[in-house]
């Protein structure tokens, strides 16, 4: 029997590194979806379950304590499995949960499912960024970023008509949750064909790896042989941790505060939810824009000479202001100056949140990227959880008001905490950190 000639090599992909961030922004597209999906239909499951807005917090809660949990204990996991192995398991496991969801029969069954979604899908954005660290140089890496964050509100701004379609094309809303669930499976055959790192990866151009190698080097951001990975411990001794930990704590609950509730602030204004779709998704489309233009215009700053500091602490002062447009919302009646307004302050929180999740690729070696980006989420859920506490007890009992309120000022304290304890300072004795 004739022996078949062997396969020629196939041929680099130009800009490998790019077309792995566009598979990473996939990831974010479809993990949004999947949590948005119950967030579109709370209006009729509301109706239908005759829930109270502290019922519905009490499932958000559920997600939220998961995803705090999942945070931290999933991003040290992904230090140890490996991006590519990693995203793997949590895209299967959190896309076979929401699937599962559609089996749901009330409060209690919702929140179960929603629990395990949590924590499923608390690994993306550690494991994103531990790829960026990966694959990217530091110039570009805000644009790295920026790209895999935006699939956040682009996955937000295409659920709701995607999950009232299908809502009003079966009359039925479990059919929602099986298909939106189905989406991650098909993601996993693009990763797994997609995703090496770059010193092994055969289809990376030797030019391309060089320049990734050469750009760790120069930062000293990859660990030597045998050096001992910093326990968590030790990194939340360092105040830098502390930095990033405040920059995304006191500004993902806000994000999550619009993401979970505007629809309901919405009817609470009187709209009805098949009304509002077009206004729906404009906030969500100024996130995305945001997300670009916080990590691009930090980048071109670097290329022209600032600090890599001094160029992310520009965008979050700017993200900090912006985000006190909620506050007039109170005061307005029309719908589309309502989601404009929004819509400024979701723009100013990417901005503002892309540099929140760069950071840690800024300072850390890569095999502490993921645990560090891992704790700044699990102190961000815990806010997060206190908040949709507060938010579902004082908007059942007085209004939206002081909620917007709160969500305008407390950005800007943390702004200024991020600029007191991310400081240009020497490396540290244990060598973890680079200057920032």
């Amino acid at each position: 029997m004739r022996r078949r000639p062997p396969s020629a090599p196939r041929p680099p992909i130009h800009r490998l590194r790019w077309w792995i961030g566009a598979a990473l922004f996939a990831s974010t597209v479809i993990n949004y979806i999947d949590r948005q999906t119950l967030s579109v239909l709370v209006p009729f499951l509301k109706r239908e379950y005759q829930w109270t807005n502290e019922d519905y917090a009490m499932i958000v809660v559920s997600f939220r304590v998961a995803y705090a949990i999942g945070q931290t204990a999933l991003g040290r996991l992904m230090d140890r499995l490996g991006t590519r192995l990693g995203l793997t398991v949590t895209v299967a496991f959190y896309s076979l949960v929401a699937m599962l969801s559609s089996f749901a029969g009330g409060l209690r069954s919702f929140a179960f499912f929603r629990f395990f979604l949590g924590l499923g899908e608390s690994a993306n954005w550690p494991a994103a960024t531990k790829a960026v660290a990966e694959w990217f140089p530091r110039k570009e890496r805000g644009w790295a970023v920026a790209l895999f964050d935006s699939g956040s509100s682009i996955g937000a701004a295409i659920a709701p008509a995607l999950v009232i379609g299908l809502y009003s094309t079966f009359g039925d809303w479990r059919p929602a949750f099986i298909l939106t669930g189905s989406l991650g499976f098909l993601w996993i055959i693009l990763w797994r064909s997609l995703y090496h790192p770059p010193e092994v990866h055969p289809r990376i151009s030797p030019e391309e790896r060089e320049m990734i190698l050469a750009d760790r080097e120069e930062s000293a951001s990859e660990p030597d042989a045998g050096e001992e990975r910093p326990g968590i411990w030790k990194l939340l001794g360092m105040r830098q941790t502390w930095g990033v930990i405040i920059a995304r704590a006191f500004t993902d609950p806000v994000w999550f505060f619009i993401a979970d509730w505007f629809m309901i602030y919405l009817v609470s204004k009187g709209f009805n939810p098949e009304a509002t779709l077009i206004a729906f998704w404009i906030p969500f489309v100024a996130a995305d824009l945001g997300n670009f233009a916080g990590g691009g215009f930090s980048s071109w700053l670097i290329r022209k000479g600032w600090g890599v500091g001094r160029a992310r602490k520009a965008v979050v002062l700017f993200g900090a202001i912006g985000m006190t447009t909620l506050i007039p919302t109170i005061y307005l009646t029309g719908l589309f100056a309502i989601a404009g307004l929004f819509a400024v302050s979701t723009f100013a929180y990417a901005a503002y949140s892309t540099i929140a999740l760069v950071l840690p690729s800024d300072m850390y070696r890569s095999s502490s990227v993921a645990t560090v980006s891992g704790l700044s989420g699990t102190a961000a859920g815990i806010l997060t959880i206190i908040s949709t506490f507060l938010i579902g007890w004082i908007s059942d009992r007085y209004s939206f008001e002081p909620i917007l309120i709160a969500a305008s000022i407390i950005p800007a304290a943390g702004a200024v905490l991020t600029f007191l304890l991310v400081r240009n300072t020497r490396e540290s004795g244990a060598g973890v950190l680079r200057k920032i």
